[in-house]
């Protein structure tokens, strides 16, 4: 079983110690450092070259994200998994697109940890199923805002308030048919498999309110 270098990063001292002791009870994984800080990630993930960091959005020079950020401009090769106690959507996308391969709350059981940090390491995410890992996958990628012509935006966010191609067709004065058709166009340019991961979607990328 190969070895699974890990960088530890939180403000808390009290929280790394108990990270580093609980870590420590897996064979594969090796704690190569300990980060107080954004600044320390940075320099940590540099000279120690860890698989995974686990990094927390708290820092006292700057939030996670921005740490996440700054290893991105540098195409580091680490893959982050944010533990964090936030776990509001906006947070979780901002990681996200960052740069995060996983986003994992404190007080996840050890086991999660465990898991997460293996599934991560191999290459994948930590959400599950492979659905989760592909929404990923959409949200690292730049938005599509400029794919969407005017009328399908139109469309899209009558799409979000719930109506059906009839009320939209109605609303916008053009055949059933032709929403039908915009609907199309618009799961194919957001690679959206359904009406309701469209609007997702489009909601974390920023292309609705």
């Amino acid at each position: 079983m190969s070895s699974i270098k890990i960088l530890i990063a939180d403000d808390h001292p009290i929280v790394r110690d108990g990270l580093r002791a609980v870590l420590s009870t897996q064979a594969d994984f090796v704690i190569i450092g300990e980060a107080g800080s954004g600044a320390e990630v940075i320099e940590q993930v540099r000279r120690q070259q860890p698989d995974v960091l686990l990094l927390d959005l708290e820092m006292p020079d700057g939030d996670g994200v921005a740490t996440l950020q700054r290893l991105g401009e540098r195409q580091s090769a680490v893959r982050a998994i944010v533990f964090t106690a936030f776990d509001t959507d906006d947070r979780i996308v901002e990681a996200v697109r960052a740069g995060a391969q996983g986003y994992l709350l404190k007080g996840a059981p050890r086991d999660e940890l465990f898991n997460a940090i293996r599934v991560v390491h191999a290459g994948g995410s930590l959400l599950q199923p492979v659905v989760a890992s592909k929404l990923i996958s959409r949200l690292n990628r730049p938005a599509p805002v400029d794919l969407l012509t005017e009328r399908e935006r139109e469309v899209l966010t009558l799409v979000a308030q719930g109506r059906s191609n009839r009320e939209i067709a109605d609303e916008l004065i053009v055949t059933e048919r032709t929403v039908k058709f915009h609907v199309s166009a618009i799961l194919g340019k957001l690679d959206a498999a359904n009406r309701t991961e469209a609007v997702a979607l489009a909601r974390a990328q920023g292309i609705l309110g």
